[in-house]
């Protein structure tokens, strides 16, 4: 993964300039103020300082989750039990003054008691709907592979279309919403393998490593000091709704020059066999390469990243740093690399490498 640039402190209200590269923004929006650039870091700051008063280290999945909230994406996390994937997820929605609901995914989860259903009112003698957990601001669908596939469908339906349907009623989901997955690798018995297609839905998918040692011991320290298993949760430092809507309006007023853009999309072919640099050998381990949308989950999470670092444009940096997120459940290998051991991230690194950077 590549080093993130610092953050610039921007310090008046004068539109910031971007370097001085060919190419238009993405849109005719008016470009950021630096009070808006300064903002957005302050809102940053805070979210970040919240998870360092809950979780040690895993900083790599504290700005996944951080950029993915930013760019109106939902994100997937994958790791072995016992390693805070749920914290994780509980403390960006504790950062945020929103609704949140947990769904503890099972074999026999149904639909409905996601979504919600009619239930019939015998003193009105009337349906009325009732709402189910999907309906809020952030939803933690907690062990996502447990569910059935048609219980998957109907997430994935909601997560794409931002509605549900009820009784032939569609109804709106609150703005913002964001859903955070976990699945863990290592069970096969009463999973149900999310389908490639549907995982594409997914702007990102974090992958979390053990702790070193001398996090963990922090770790420990930190958990014996509060004296409880769960963090504490206060209103205090919370942002407001309309904060997260301001982060992510001003994401999409990030300039991205035409070259970024490239960059970007020759990424993204470069995984299919094409682009400007195609890699020798690359067809008999990728069956599968990025789509289209990953070139676009690259450019938001582009200008995310940017925001939150303090700057009105997107730097490769900012690509790069976020390239295996995007990329790795968007890449299919062969049973042939299968089976030598060849994984996606492994691609990911050689395609990195190969494309050049502007």
């Amino acid at each position: 993964m590549a080093l993130f640039p610092p953050r610039q402190t921007p310090s008046t209200s004068a539109p910031m300039q971007a370097p001085t590269q060919t190419g238009a923004p993405i849109s005719g929006l008016s470009p950021l103020t630096r009070d808006e650039v300064q903002r957005a870091d302050l809102l940053a700051d805070r979210i970040r300082s919240r998870f360092a008063a809950t979780l040690v280290g895993q900083e790599q999945l504290r700005e996944s989750l951080l950029v993915t909230m930013v760019a109106s994406g939902h994100i997937l996390i994958e790791s072995v039990p016992g390693l805070a994937k749920t914290t994780a997820a509980q403390t960006l929605a504790s950062c945020v003054s929103g609704s949140f609901k947990r769904v503890q995914c099972t074999p026999d989860l149904m639909p409905s008691d996601l979504v919600g259903t009619q239930v019939f009112d015998f003193s009105r003698q009337q349906f009325s709907t009732q709402l189910g957990p999907i309906h809020a601001n952030f939803v933690l669908l907690d062990e996502i592979n447990r569910s059935n596939a048609k219980t998957q469908s109907a997430m994935l339906e909601a997560m794409a279309e931002g509605a549900t349907t009820i009784g032939g009623q569609r109804l709106a989901l609150p703005q913002p919403f964001m859903v955070i997955a976990t699945q863990n690798p290592i069970e096969e018995e009463g999973t149900y393998n999310l389908p490639e297609a549907q995982m594409d839905r997914f702007m990102m998918k974090a992958v979390m490593t053990y702790p070193s040692a001398g996090q963990e011991i922090q770790m420990l320290q930190l958990l014996t000091s509060r004296g409880s298993d769960m963090p504490a949760t206060s209103s205090q430092g919370q942002l407001s709704l309309e904060d997260v809507q301001f982060l992510r309006m001003a994401s999409r007023r990030i300039h991205v020059a035409e070259p970024i853009m490239r960059y970007a999309v020759d990424i993204a072919a470069t995984s299919r066999g094409a682009g400007s640099h195609p890699i020798q050998g690359l067809a008999s381990k990728v069956r599968l390469g990025a789509s289209p949308r990953a070139s676009i989950a690259l450019i938001r999470i582009g200008q995310a990243h940017a925001l939150l670092s303090g700057r009105d444009y997107v730097i490769p940096e900012d690509i790069k740093g976020f390239a295996h997120d995007i990329l790795r459940h968007r890449i299919l290998l062969t049973f042939e690399a299968l089976a030598d051991g060849v994984t996606s991230d492994s691609i990911i690194d050689t395609i990195v490498n190969t494309v050049p950077t502007p």
